[in-house]
C-alpha cells in the first residue's frame, strides 16, 4: 500500500472515532442533565445501533451496485452534519428522538464501507489492518482524555459544539479518501443467503451479537456508572483511554498474533477475557483498582475481537459482496446487538442494578465463547 493511501485512510478513521470518543462516553451525561430517565437515555443513545441494524445493509448494496463506496460515504457524513444541527434546536425527548434518528440513519454508512475501503487497499495483506484501524483508536483517546477533562471545567451542553466541529473535521478527510476496485471472486458466486445459511456463518454472527450487546450497555451507562459511585469526569475519561490504549496496543500486534494463533484462537481468548472484564466492573466498582484492572482487557474484548471478526467476515462474503458482508456483520453486531444491550440496560439499571445487568453482559460473552468453539471450525488458510 502506498504511503498517501494508508495516511488517508488512517486520517478517516482517526476524525471518525473522534467523534465517538465524544458520543458514546459523554452525551449520555448531557441527556441526563435534561432530566431524562435511564430508559429514555437507553432509547436514545440505542438510536445509533438501531439505525445500524437495517441501513449499513442498504448502503453496502448501493455501495457493491454502484462502486461508489468512497462518494456514498462523503455523502452520508455531510447529511449526518446538517441533521445534527437540529440538537440545537430543542431538548424534548420526542424533538431529540427524531433528530438523533435522523442523522443516525446516514452515520451508519461510513465506518462499515469505510472498512470494506480499507480491506480492498490491503487486499491480501488484510493481516495489516490494524496497523490502519489502531488510529481510530488513538483519536477516541485524545477525545476521551481531553473531553473528560473539559467537562469537569465547563458546562455539559458545550459537548454538542465539539461534536459538531468533529463530524464536520470528519467530512473534510473523507473527501480524499481514496477510491478501490474490487476484484471478483469465485465464491461470490454464492448468493448471499447461502453464505448467511451456513451454520459455522450463524454461529459466528450470533457470537458477535452477544459480544456487542454486552458493549451496548458498557457504551450506553458505563461513564453514568462512575459518575454515580462519585468518580471525576476526569476519572471517567482516563478509564475510557486506559482501555483504548490496550485497544491500540493489540492493533499494532495483530498481525503477528494472527499469524502465531490463528483469528479462531484470538477470538475464543476475546470472549473469555470478556467474561472476566464485565464482572470486574460489575462487582468492583467502588475499587478504582479493579477497575483499571479492567480496562486494559478491552484490548481483547474489543480489540482483537474487532480485527478478527472483521478478518472473518472478508473470507466469507468476497468480490462482489464484500461491502455487503461488512453492512451484514455492523448490522448484526453493533446495530441488533448494540441495540438490544442498550435497551434491556435502560430497562433494567434502575430496578435490577448495574451489577445484575453487567453481570448478564458477562454471562453473554460465556454464551458467546461456547458458540464460538463448538460450531466455527475455521480453515488454515482463514488463519
Amino acid at each position: 500500500m502506498r504511503a498517501l493511501t494508508y495516511w488517508r485512510l488512517s486520517a478517516a478513521y482517526f476524525f471518525y472515532c473522534t467523534f465517538v470518543g465524544a458520543f458514546a462516553p459523554y452525551f449520555g451525561l448531557y441527556l441526563k442533565s435534561l432530566a431524562f430517565s435511564a430508559f429514555q437515555i437507553g432509547v436514545l443513545m440505542s438510536l445509533y445501533q438501531v439505525a445500524r441494524i437495517f441501513m449499513p445493509n442498504a448502503w453496502g448494496w448501493m455501495a457493491d451496485r454502484t462502486g461508489k463506496g468512497v462518494r456514498i460515504v462523503q455523502l452520508t457524513t455531510l447529511a449526518t452534519l446538517i441533521l445534527y444541527l437540529g440538537v440545537f434546536a430543542g431538548t424534548g425527548f420526542n424533538w431529540l428522538f427524531a433528530v438523533i434518528g435522523l442523522m443516525c440513519i446516514f452515520w451508519s454508512a461510513p465506518m462499515p464501507l469505510l472498512e470494506s475501503v480499507t480491506l480492498g487497499h490491503l487486499g491480501a495483506a488484510a493481516s495489516s489492518y490494524g496497523r490502519i484501524r489502531l488510529w481510530g483508536s488513538i483519536g477516541f483517546i485524545v477525545t476521551v482524555i481531553g473531553l473528560g477533562y473539559w467537562l469537569d471545567y465547563t458546562p455539559i451542553h458545550s459537548l454538542l459544539w465539539i461534536i459538531f466541529w468533529l463530524i464536520a473535521a470528519t467530512l473534510l478527510v473523507t473527501l480524499w479518501l481514496p477510491a478501490v476496485s474490487i476484484p471478483h471472486h469465485e465464491s461470490a458466486q454464492a448468493s448471499v443467503w447461502q453464505i448467511l445459511r451456513r451454520p459455522e456463518v450463524v454461529a459466528f454472527l450470533a457470537s458477535c451479537f452477544l459480544m456487542a450487546a454486552a458493549h451496548g450497555v458498557y457504551n450506553t451507562f458505563y461513564s453514568i456508572y462512575l459518575v454515580d459511585h462519585g468518580y471525576s469526569k476526569t476519572v471517567v475519561g482516563l478509564l475510557w483511554a486506559t482501555g483504548v490504549v490496550g485497544e491500540v496496543l493489540m492493533f499494532l500486534a495483530m498481525s503477528k498474533l494472527t499469524h502465531r494463533f490463528g483469528l479462531r484462537r484470538i477470538l475464543l481468548a476475546s470472549f473469555a477475557l470478556a467474561v472476566a472484564r464485565f464482572l470486574l466492573i460489575g462487582w468492583g466498582v467502588s475499587s478504582l483498582a479493579l477497575l483499571f484492572l479492567a480496562q486494559p482487557m478491552h484490548a481483547a474484548t474489543f480489540g482483537s475481537f474487532h480485527a478478527s471478526a472483521v478478518a472473518v467476515t472478508q473470507r466469507y462474503f468476497r468480490g462482489r459482496h464484500h461491502s455487503k458482508g461488512q453492512a451484514i456483520y455492523t448490522s448484526v453486531s453493533y446495530g441488533l446487538g448494540g441495540t438490544v444491550g442498550g435497551l434491556l440496560s435502560g430497562w433494567m439499571w434502575e430496578s435490577a442494578g448495574p451489577t445484575v445487568v453487567f453481570s448478564l453482559c458477562s454471562a453473554g460473552a460465556l454464551i458467546a465463547f461456547v458458540l464460538m468453539w463448538r460450531w466455527v471450525k475455521l480453515q488454515p488458510e482463514h488463519a
